[in-house]
């Protein structure tokens, strides 16, 4: 998409998304805090990024007993999220990989360091993903930076804002020049909740009728509903091809288990090679026919 066109449809994003949501307030604390709320608040509601931190911080000491706890007992904790087991297993292999870097859960010092050298340093943390890493670029270290997760990629190309090869980089080009840095928590957090609330519910009314009050060719990229005539081909073709596969399998398995069996039996039942005896020419015996002519032709005879 042109360039234009891409800041037109971000700033139209602004203006609209002011109309049906609340923004949300900067985000004052810690920096080790601010990547475990954006690790939860990825691709989750707000309010239910809110309610998931405040039980976390509320059930356990500090953030080293969430490290310990198993990703399963974090996933109860954390229930009102649309994805717990993924927000989980960032959220421990981050504070794992914080741990296991610095000893310490102390980020405050990337402060005072370049922005730069701040975010590389962010980006070597298991579990912060580029969401996290742009939340606390723009909370926390002054940056000006839209945090980008797999909703807002879906949202942006619904939109038409990014191709499919765009969404695979996870990339919004040129989303923070149409953007300004004064308003870009604002922006941050309102499209968001446009977007994962399209996220969960791609066929809901109310999710694209905002988008489409934004973009109105939108309607050509939503996704498309299959029909149950689809669904039900689509399903007993692929319990034939299942069927298929597991009878030539089975067929195959008794076949293996046949040859040697039958080799086995042949060996049995096979007869030593004796070598060929030479053929033995037999004499014929006289018929006694001959024999009687031969004794009367002897007795007929006259002494001479």
């Amino acid at each position: 998409m042109a360039a234009p066109n891409r800041q037109a449809i971000l700033t139209a994003c602004h203006k609209v998304v002011k109309k049906h949501y609340q923004p949300a307030e900067p985000d004052t604390r810690l920096l080790l805090d601010q990547m475990a709320y954006a690790a939860i608040l990825e691709n989750s509601p707000r309010e239910s990024a809110d309610l998931c931190f405040e039980e976390l911080t509320k059930r356990y000491y500090d953030w080293n007993e969430v490290r310990v706890t198993s990703i399963a007992e974090l996933c109860e904790v954390m229930t009102k999220l649309p994805q717990a087991a993924s927000s989980a297993r960032n959220l421990k292999n981050l504070f794992q990989s914080v741990f296991e870097t610095l000893y310490s859960y102390d980020l405050e010092g990337l402060k005072k360091l370049n922005q730069g050298k701040a975010v590389k340093q962010l980006e070597k943390f298991r579990g912060a993903t580029p969401f996290v890493i742009g939340y606390v670029t723009q909370h926390g270290l002054g940056g000006h930076s839209i945090p980008i997760d797999n909703a807002l990629l879906e949202l942006m190309k619904a939109l038409g804002v990014i191709n499919d090869n765009e969404a695979r980089k996870k990339s919004v080009p040129g989303m923070e020049r149409a953007i300004p840095k004064t308003k870009g928590i604002e922006f941050a957090s309102l499209i968001h909740e446009l977007a994962v609330g399209y996220y969960a519910t791609p066929f809901s009314k109310k999710y694209r009728d905002i988008i489409l009050e934004i973009a109105p060719d939108a309607k050509s990229r939503f996704p498309k509903r299959s029909s149950n005539k689809d669904d039900s081909e689509k399903k007993s073709t692929t319990k034939k091809k299942a069927a298929t596969k597991k009878k030539a399998a089975t067929k195959k398995v008794v076949e293996e288990k046949e040859v040697p069996a039958k080799k086995k039996a042949v060996a049995k039942k096979a007869p030593a090679k004796k070598k060929a005896a030479a053929p033995t020419t037999k004499k014929k015996p006289a018929s006694k026919k001959t024999a009687k002519k031969g004794s009367a032709s002897i007795t007929k005879r006259k002494p001479k």
